[in-house]
C-alpha cells in the first residue's frame, strides 16, 4: 500500500493540500493497511479526507457511516 511521500503526492494532486492535518495520515495509513478504523474528530478536523483519499487508492466500494444529529 502507498505510504509517506506517495500519500503526500496524492494529497496534493487530488485535493490541493501540501500537508495533512493532525492525525489524518495515521488514519489513512491504517485504512490502507486494512485495519478497521473509527475516526472521531471535531468539525473541520479533516474527517472527510480520511475516507476520500483511501477511496481513490483502494479497489471496490467505500462505505461511510456518518450519523447526523438533527
Amino acid at each position: 500500500m502507498p505510504g509517506g511521500q506517495h500519500l503526500q503526492r496524492l494529497l496534493y494532486q487530488h485535493f490541493g493540500f501540501r500537508q495533512f492535518l493532525e492525525g489524518q495520515e495515521t488514519v489513512i495509513q491504517a485504512i490502507l493497511d486494512g485495519q478497521d478504523t473509527l475516526v472521531i474528530m471535531p468539525t473541520g478536523g479533516g474527517k472527510s479526507l480520511c475516507y476520500q483519499l483511501p477511496a481513490l487508492v483502494l479497489q471496490g466500494i467505500t462505505v461511510v457511516v456518518s450519523p447526523l444529529i438533527a
